[in-house]
């Protein structure tokens, strides 16, 4: 079963307020203060937030990320040049203790105008039975978890994601509010879809004949949570870490127990682990992605896609009735 404790909402801020305080225009700086396209500058840290400032930004805003595609983004080391970037930015938004080299990044440059994605929604713990109040600092990966524990996989869950976009809308708007009216717009049509791609996912995993999945990435507790499923990880954050035989032997019963047939594994790490626990069971192996980067890969084009193809592969592994 998902270990599932709520964190108190003290980091919680209202999207507007944060709009109001955190984000301001600055005159001096590029972007809508004058830059020499015209448009806001915004860094995003990877690829999901990447994603909702562009949706929402439309024509008004340039976007750069800070991890390329093909670069898990936990591990990712920031050069100098991409502090210097951070520094020109009108906007960064990030999502804290994700990935520790951004936060120091950040500090570092000096930029003013931050966003915080984990404010703008409540994070949560979540864990599997195998793997509860696991020391991921102590593994040597501590980047999957804040400093409270929480799990920053937030973009997972359509209905936070949303949240997310709506804060940053709203952010945008009083960095920018000459072109506010497009952004409230382009933020309303995108939580909009992501209200319908929650309603798919809800219809789509509403009848199945299992509702635990086993994944080498323990990403997936927002949305397991929000479907009423069961993520059960191989051996916690680290997709690419070797499981202990204990762990193996849990699983194995595990997948017995709850008529689990397949073992995901995710596009940016490796498929090894999954394959093992696979071969040991007899079970079949498919792709759930964290959508933590698009690449050829990945089993669509954006986040969009991406996620339909999670609810197929989900639907395939659980048995939709």
């Amino acid at each position: 079963m998902n270990v599932r404790r709520l964190i108190p909402a003290t980091a919680l801020t209202a999207a507007v307020a944060l709009g109001a305080t955190a984000l301001t225009a600055c005159s001096g700086t590029a972007g809508a203060a004058g830059s020499s396209d015209g448009k806001l500058h915004v860094t995003a840290s990877f690829y999901p937030l990447q994603f909702l400032a562009e949706q929402i930004g439309g024509d008004h805003v340039k976007v750069d990320t800070l991890t390329k595609p093909g670069v898990e983004p936990h591990d990712l080391e920031i050069t100098p040049k991409q502090t210097g970037q951070l520094s020109e930015s009108d906007v960064v938004l990030y999502l804290k203790s994700l990935q520790p080299a951004v936060d120091k990044a950040i500090a570092q440059s000096g930029v003013k105008n931050v966003v915080d994605a984990a404010t703008l929604t409540k994070l949560e713990v979540h864990g599997t039975s195998g793997e509860e109040d696991h020391d991921h600092a102590a593994e040597g990966h501590d980047h999957a978890h804040g400093e409270a524990g929480e799990d920053p996989h937030v973009w997972l869950d359509p209905a936070k994601y949303a949240e997310i976009a709506k804060g940053f809308g709203a952010a945008l708007e009083k960095a920018d509010p000459g072109h506010a009216a497009d952004y409230k717009k382009n933020t309303d049509d995108l939580v909009a879809k992501l209200g319908a791609l929650d309603t798919e996912f809800k219809d789509g995993l509403k009848n199945t004949a299992s509702r635990t999945f086993i994944t080498t990435h323990s990403a997936f507790g927002y949305l397991a949570e929000r479907y009423g499923l069961d993520q059960e990880g191989i051996s916690g954050v680290d997709p690419e870490s070797e499981p202990s035989p204990a762990r193996m032997k849990e699983l194995q019963a595990v997948a017995k127990k709850d008529n689990v047939t397949t073992v995901f594994f995710e596009t940016l790490a490796s498929d090894k682990t999954a394959k093992t626990l696979a071969q040991d069971t007899g079970l079949r192996t498919d792709v759930l992605d964290p959508l933590e980067g698009i690449t050829d890969k990945s089993q669509g084009a954006d986040y969009f896609e991406v996620m339909r193809s999670n609810l197929k592969n989900l639907q395939k592994a659980l048995g939709t009735k």
